[in-house]
């Protein structure tokens, strides 16, 4: 049957699809809208299925920001190409906002949020949307969040892929920025060494003591040189025992000390970190899609 410009158009309108798509749907919907939008939904939750076991370990970060509250979400892509579109990121910054606005529990929490206060739809429906649109695998990979009435909240985005969250006691602004700054170039696994996991702590002094055994030296040596070592260890991995970037003469704690305040936590995001990466490169996948089509 002949299908309208102006039917298009308004199909084009509410789902953002190309044009051949919706006159395709149109069609076998014999003109009527409402049944080719539905197709179209049904369609798009298909393609979103079948794409969800893809690699997405390219995406942003983003913040959302309220008074005394503040949200990071980290939203996952395949290749950085689909980072950069304003689709993309759109929908990285609603759910930011949609995590400082509700603060669901988890990831599927978060799934079942509706978009905006007026109900519309979930969270999950959009992004299923947006995979069959765009036509990659779109993830809700994980967010945190953090809340002071009467503390110093800092943040950092580093070009969209490193994010850091730092909540002080006392301080300022500045400091607070400076000390996220830190947090996202030198990557502290926590704030102090009594937050060290006791096994962490155990496995690496069984490393260091085996390596000191085969050095020969006596006993009261080889503890020494743990202890050594062990300090070390702690200065490596914990934000109060590294060496400040703006200013490596300071320990961070040293830092915190001249400025009357100290740390309470600190959220840090960095897409795709522990996940799989993909292992094609460009070409190859242009000649893989076109192959495919």
């Amino acid at each position: 049957m002949q299908i309208s410009a102006a039917l298009v158009k308004e199909l084009r309108g509410r789902t953002g699809a190309g044009m051949m798509e919706c006159k395709k749907a149109l069609v076998a919907a014999e003109g009527d809208v409402e049944k080719a939008l539905d197709t179209m939904r049904r369609d798009g939750q298909a393609k979103a299925d079948k794409k969800a076991s893809r690699i997405a370990a390219e995406g942003l970060v983003a913040f959302a920001v309220d008074g005394a509250r503040a949200a990071i979400a980290e939203v996952n892509c395949e290749t950085d190409f689909v980072a950069k579109e304003n689709e993309f990121q759109d929908f990285l910054q609603a759910v930011t906002g949609r995590v400082l606005a509700k603060s669901p529990a988890d990831v599927s929490a978060l799934a079942e949020v509706s978009m905006d206060d007026d109900g519309g739809p979930t969270v999950e429906e959009r992004r299923r949307e947006l995979v069959a649109k765009i036509g990659e695998n779109i993830s809700v990979r994980r967010f945190a969040t953090l809340e002071s009435s009467d503390g110093t909240l800092g943040s950092y985005l580093h070009g969209g892929r490193i994010g850091v969250l730092v909540e002080l006691d006392g301080g300022s602004e500045d400091i607070a920025r400076d000390i996220a700054m830190h947090v996202a170039a030198s990557r502290p696994l926590c704030v102090s060494e009594a937050e060290v996991p006791a096994d962490e702590v155990a496995r690496e002094k069984a490393i260091l003591v085996g390596q000191a055994a085969d050095s020969g030296k006596p006993e009261a040596i080889i503890e020494k040189m743990v202890a050594g070592r062990m300090k070390k260890y702690f200065a490596e991995i914990t934000l109060l025992g590294q060496a400040f970037v703006k200013d490596p003469d300071l320990s961070v704690e040293k830092y915190l000390k001249q400025n009357g305040c100290t740390v309470r936590r600190f959220v840090r995001f960095e897409v795709g970190e522990g996940m799989e990466k993909r292992s094609e490169n460009f070409a190859e996948e242009v000649k893989a899609q076109v192959q495919a089509s």
